[in-house]
């Protein structure tokens, strides 16, 4: 009874030595559980020997640290300490690792505030008495490292991390840093009410009061997060309704081709036997039209067009010129991912160019438009290029951006307008403008 009784004594009274050895455990577990917030909040692939050697190297650090620097030269070198280390370790930029720092910190620091002003006064002992005392220490650390644990355990069930922030719109994420901030700043109120009041609040109001708020901003955050997902899931089925329509019209025109491939042989054999090239030639272009409406279809596909968003607006135009009984003819040689330029300002422009090309090339007898994407290494350039027949040959290339201007009564005039003002705004973009007697050219140019 004797030893339990000094051992109780030991942990029950001020003991700087045992509270510094309960303290050595501690700070591994404390590396481990902050290593757990941020690899998981940054979405850092890390492996187990990774995980592990960050933890050892770390935590051993700041236990050596604790004992040969001084207070507060010790806060800055711990700093420097875990932000070369995350570098280094994990492969990550200066960004993550100031994150990787913070974030764990700030948060166990704003739990271990309400905890020991809200323990410490339900003992009525003071907190520099009580963190010498090595039962209350451990308590104290426990808690705060259970609290830790569990914030963990809902940023992997909620699935919350900055790669989720990708999935946001520009929009949506200010929403976001906006309702952050904004809940970080409610929280930090209550934790300063607390402070000052509670001595005349019952614990479990000022419990429910603070676990009401994080419950609210965590629904907060998460509603957002589901209706852009929802939002991105009508995106898509829109787009898969898309698909399908160029599927049906290459499926019948492949099946067109299966039904007809007997008579077009017989067609070539015909002229084969009366040894008639002219009359072979124009047959074989025909042909050749037809075809390449096949592959046009079949470039026309979101495996080939990667881009969701510049995928949809080419769908569209194609279905409607594809009504007016325009060709479209589409080449893609590059990743459209890649373009150094936002997907809303491409499209918008994109949907200019096609508007303007369909306009021009329905009037003609020959309605054809040509849409190609490449890359132009040696000059460090992105192309797009929409050219269409047209049939008002004395189009002045330099009016047409004027505001207002346009060659169709009715029409606003102000297309190419919008896209010089989207120019203006960036120095790597240009659109060229050029004719010939057979087509009308735009050539819009994205420098990287």
């Amino acid at each position: 009874m004797e030893i339990f009784q000094t051992i109780w004594t030991a942990l029950t009274t001020e003991n700087e030595m045992l509270t510094n050895i309960i303290g050595v455990p501690s700070a591994y577990l404390e590396g481990f559980l902050y290593m757990l917030l941020f690899t998981t909040l940054l979405n850092i692939e890390a492996t187990k020997k990774q995980k592990f050697i960050y933890v050892i190297v770390v935590s051993t650090l700041s236990i050596i640290n604790r004992f040969i620097i001084p207070d507060p030269i010790i806060s800055y070198v711990n700093i420097f300490m875990v932000i070369i280390s995350v570098m280094l370790i994990f492969k990550t930029n200066i960004f993550k690792a100031i994150i990787a720092l913070f974030f764990p910190m700030i948060v166990a620091a704003l739990i271990e505030s309400i905890f020991t002003k809200l323990y410490y006064h339900t003992l009525q002992i003071d907190y520099l008495i009580g963190a010498k005392i090595p039962l209350h220490r451990l308590i104290g650390s426990l808690t705060v490292y259970l609290c830790l644990f569990i914030i963990y355990l809902l940023l992997k069930l909620f699935k919350l991390n900055i790669g989720k922030l990708q999935i946001l719109n520009k929009k949506k994420r200010y929403l976001f840093v906006f309702s952050t901030l904004f809940g970080f700043l409610l929280i930090g109120l209550q934790f300063y009410l607390i402070t000052f009041y509670v001595s005349y609040l019952p614990f479990f109001v000022t419990l429910l009061d603070v676990l009401a708020l994080i419950v609210y901003f965590s629904i907060n955050i998460y509603t957002i997060f589901t209706v852009s997902e929802l939002e991105d899931t009508t995106t898509n089925l829109e787009e898969a309704q898309l698909y399908n329509k160029t599927l049906q019209i290459l499926h019948d025109n492949v099946r067109g081709f299966k039904h007809d491939f007997w008579n077009i042989v017989q067609g070539l054999g015909g002229y084969i036997d009366k040894n008639d090239m002219e009359g072979l030639k124009q047959y074989y272009s025909k042909l050749v039209e037809d075809c390449q409406q096949v592959n046009n279809l079949t470039a026309l596909s979101p495996s080939v067009v990667n881009n969701p968003a510049v995928y949809n607006v080419l769908a569209n135009k194609y279905h409607m010129a594809d009504e007016l009984g325009i060709k479209i003819n589409l080449e893609v040689f590059m990743d459209l991912n890649e373009l150094s330029i936002n997907s809303y300002e491409l499209t918008r422009i994109i949907g200019i160019l096609m508007n303007n090309a369909i306009e021009a090339s329905k009037e003609c007898e020959e309605k054809i438009i040509n849409v190609t994407f490449r890359k132009d290494k040696n000059k460090h350039m992105q192309l797009v290029i929409v050219e269409n027949t047209y049939k008002d040959k004395n189009i002045d290339t330099e009016k047409i951006y004027e505001k207002g201007y346009s060659t169709k009564e009715g029409n606003t005039g102000l297309g190419l307008w919008e896209i010089r003002q989207i120019m203006k705004k960036h120095n790597n973009l240009n659109l060229y403008t050029t004719k010939t007697e057979e087509l009308f050219s735009q050539q819009f140019e994205i420098y990287y």
